[in-house]
């Protein structure tokens, strides 16, 4: 953890990963979902009610909450939620990972920087 991650990164929040195949897919042949992995506790800062507008063309999407982690595994499609639980899977008031950007460790270059943006 580079010394600026340690000193920022004070929250905690609960990632659910879906199960995926080695293509990729989080469904079976029949659409039905391969279910989750163990809940991960991460290390984070956030912000939420951000009014940004972001997605691709067809599809808008308003951001919920953004997450900030040094967590390179989350993908779009995981579930998260601000502060500590051990369900074994996501509840309600988790949100879904809609897009990961990734930042560069700029001072340090230990490890990388990632925001995790959920919508509703």
């Amino acid at each position: 953890m580079s010394s600026a991650a340690n000193w920022s990164y004070t929250a905690t929040a609960t990632i659910w990963r879906r199960i995926r195949d080695a293509d990729g897919s989080d469904t079976d042949g029949g659409g039905q979902p391969y279910g989750w992995e163990t809940p991960i506790a991460i290390i984070c800062d956030y912000q939420g009610g951000l009014s940004a507008k972001i997605g691709d063309i067809g599809r808008e999407i308003v951001v919920k909450n953004t997450i900030w982690t040094e967590y390179s595994e989350a993908r779009q499609g995981d579930y998260i939620l601000i502060g500590a639980s051990s369900a074994s899977e996501p509840p309600e008031e988790a949100d879904e990972i809609r897009q990961v950007i990734r930042f560069a460790d700029t001072f340090e270059r230990l490890a990388d920087d990632f925001a995790l943006i959920t919508g509703v």
